[in-house]
């Protein structure tokens, strides 16, 4: 039935304009306002791909990861976002926990999360 359905994700904020300036001036993305649909914005990814973020006023952050990019280098990526201002997430749970870069290096991949304007949960993945 979806199978040559070209879906798309979505998540809110609270604040659209701040939202904006961190999607397209920190994080590099290419950002459209959308006139027909006022207050909504679409974030452009590579391959294509499209991701919507939609004001709601009770908003309240995602408690997971709801976008990760993968880079070639996460301690790079981890350190030239520290510079933009970007705060990285410390995690010390039993069996869990980032290093002194914020940077989880116990088993899978480098990972490293961080949180957007609203409180979403975003990382930086290396591939």
């Amino acid at each position: 039935m979806f199978k040559d359905t070209k879906a798309f994700s979505g998540f809110s904020v609270n604040d659209v304009a701040a939202a904006k300036a961190f999607y397209s001036d920190i994080l590099g993305l290419e950002v459209e306002e959308n006139p027909e649909m006022q207050g909504i914005l679409t974030l452009h990814i590579a391959g294509g791909g499209k991701i919507i973020i939609y004001p709601k006023p009770n908003h309240t952050p995602a408690s997971f990861t709801i976008l990760n990019f993968p880079v070639a280098d996460v301690a790079e990526a981890v350190k030239q976002l520290k510079a933009k201002g970007v705060k990285f997430e410390s995690y010390d749970w039993p069996g869990f926990k980032t290093d002194d870069d914020n940077i989880f290096r116990d088993g899978g991949p480098l990972i490293a999360w961080f949180t957007d304007p609203a409180g979403n949960i975003l990382s930086v993945i290396q591939e």
